[in-house]
């Protein structure tokens, strides 16, 4: 069951931490993100909250109020990119890789629950 969580929170911490060093660094994911009609504020706000919500969900001790709403921020934010990429019609694969993640921030919030209560 411990496998099943970790192995599931440090897929999610991974793409969040790879996710907010492109917000913040990549030419090509700044220029999608203003393709995609955000202002350039909100990618600086993504990032930064991307990289707290990894940090929580990969720390043991951090309660778990604050992981279950480290999990519904992720899983809104994903939410919210797979509406934008519908609306600008972007490849079906991004589609179908934010469901995929969307899979596994529920299979680690499941397991997270199973562990810790």
């Amino acid at each position: 069951m411990k496998a099943i969580y970790w192995s599931s929170t440090v897929i999610i911490s991974a793409f969040l931490f790879l996710s907010s060093y492109s917000y913040v660094f990549s030419k090509s994911t700044i220029q999608g993100i203003k393709a995609l009609g955000f202002p350039d504020f909100f990618r600086i706000e993504l990032a930064i909250l991307k990289l707290i919500a990894a940090v929580v969900l990969l720390l043991p001790f951090a309660p778990i109020q604050l992981k279950e709403w480290t999990y519904a921020g992720v899983g809104l934010f994903l939410i919210t990119a797979l509406i934008a990429h519908i609306k600008h019609k972007d490849s079906i694969f991004i589609m179908f890789l934010l469901l995929m993640l969307m899979g596994i921030l529920i299979i680690s919030n499941i397991y997270m629950n199973k562990i810790l209560r």
